[in-house]
């Protein structure tokens, strides 16, 4: 992508667009030349984004003859692929960059995907590591996928690398970010999402993709990220990046190729906060990505609250793409009006809004959208118990997702999130007072050792 449309496109929690630390790119600032397929990243390659300290690299990527996937790769999904690809009508992975944050734990195999650019970094940067972990430092300037096959493992802020990002200050805000420029990483839930403990993540993000299981299992995802990414036509890729479009629209063809109609793409079965290798078909993923012409390229959604009840301590975050709240108070129902007004196609095709229940008690949700394009919606939530998430009946969530999609006449968009954490470890009985209004009566405490409360969300608990 453009250096400028990231920094038009990427806004911060700031209050505004970042910005370059010079109108113009200082001289000294080398762009990261790509050599045999590798490229590495010095300190004199990065520049700071103001008011942030997340750091900017240009890419300079030579012509490159090879072939689109290496002799390992035998399905039919990359038969298809190599056709499109020997004809012109896919764009290949010319151009793409993939990343390793945990240090070769599980990576992309070599020669795999030979045209995907490997991005290696130098002493310095690997004595501060900025190469491990959560990618939240750098901002490169041509589309990503990476993946960090790690977790924090012991003491009492244990978490998967998801989590983590989403309980630190300034994490959603940098996944958006993300977002915009074309990143997008896998990472797995390790214990966030499993029988045991039930799902653990406080909001639901189209920002980066989770894979179920621990390391490894990240694998299958990023060979269909990148997939998706090559089988894009030419002229459509060129138009996602002047766009900033290459994240929503592969988070899209990746979560819409899973189902097998729309109907299902606008329900739960499509958008879950964790992702299992099964559902991948990657044949339907390049049939899909390939289909996507520039003109009917899907827009990203952006949202914002326009008003809400819900106290000061409850709001977690809000970013264009996705909405966090904690149900914190003893209010039996929350209220939110959400307005999608501001998500704009970049071909100017005119938008038809779905505000659709992902996960939840639908006789506890109401959504009543508040014209008859969609463009807002009502939202009103009452106290519900938790349920099994969405394509899992063995994993309990506490969690209401809501999911926002812009269909442009041809495509859905990718979806954007609503999401309302409840406090799992409170049993609460509410009655009907005579005044009409709901009252809560008694609020039990689970015991810790019975039910797992993240102290970073709920950390006045005993």
């Amino acid at each position: 992508m453009a250096v400028a449309v990231f920094l038009v496109q990427a806004i911060a929690v700031f209050g505004g667009p970042l910005q370059a630390q010079e109108s113009r790119l200082p001289a000294s600032v080398l762009p990261v030349v790509v050599q045999d397929g590798i490229a590495t990243v010095q300190v004199e390659n990065t520049v700071t984004l103001l008011p942030s300290d997340r750091r900017l690299i240009r890419m300079v990527f030579p012509d490159n003859h090879t072939t689109v996937l290496g002799e390992t790769q035998t399905g039919a999904a990359e038969g298809s692929l190599r056709r499109l690809y020997a004809t012109g009508q896919a764009a290949g992975n010319h151009g793409d960059l993939y990343e390793n944050r945990d240090r070769g734990h599980s990576t992309l195999p070599e020669g795999a995907f030979p045209q995907l650019t490997r991005v290696t970094y130098g002493e310095k940067l690997r004595a501060a590591r900025v190469d491990y972990g959560a990618a939240l430092g750098l901002i490169f300037d041509a589309p990503l996928i990476g993946n960090s096959s790690m977790a924090a493992t012991g003491g009492r802020f244990w978490r998967s690398l998801p989590r983590l990002i989403l309980t630190q200050e300034g994490g959603p805000a940098r996944l958006f970010q993300n977002y915009v420029a074309g990143q997008i990483h896998v990472y797995p839930e390790h214990k966030d999402h499993d029988p045991e403990l039930g799902d653990l993540l406080p909001a639901n993000t189209p920002y980066y993709l989770v894979s179920q299981g621990s390391s490894g299992f990240d694998q299958m995802h990023l060979e269909a990220l990148a997939m998706i990414l090559a089988a894009f036509r030419p002229d459509t890729k060129a138009r996602l990046r002047e766009t900033g479009l290459i994240a929503p629209t592969v988070q899209m063809v990746y979560r819409r190729a899973r189902v097998l109609s729309r109907e299902a793409y606008l329900s739960g079965a499509a958008h879950p906060s964790v992702f299992g290798a099964e559902e991948i078909v990657a044949g339907r993923m390049v049939s899909l990505a390939n289909a996507i012409a520039p003109d009917s390229v899907p827009p990203m959604i952006r949202l914002e609250v326009v008003a809400e009840d819900l106290a000061e301590d409850e709001r977690y975050f809000d970013t264009p793409s996705a909405i966090a709240r904690i149900w914190r108070h003893e209010a039996f129902r929350r209220e939110m009006v959400v307005s999608a007004e501001g998500t704009r196609d970049p071909n100017g095709r005119e938008l038809m809004f779905s505000w659709v229940l992902l996960r939840g008690d639908p006789e506890n949700t109401l959504i009543e959208p508040l014209d008859e394009k969609g463009r807002r919606a009502r939202i009103e939530v009452s106290w519900q118990q938790p349920r099994a998430t969405p394509g899992r009946n063995d994993v309990l969530s506490s969690r209401v997702d809501i999911g926002v999609f812009a269909h442009n006449g041809v495509f859905d968009s990718a979806p954007a999130f609503i999401s309302i954490l409840l406090p799992r470890h409170e049993q609460r009985v509410y009655e009907l007072g005579q005044d009409g209004d709901w009252r809560l009566v008694r609020s039990d405490k689970v015991p810790r050792d019975e039910v797992y409360v993240d102290p970073l969300l709920f950390p006045d608990e005993p």
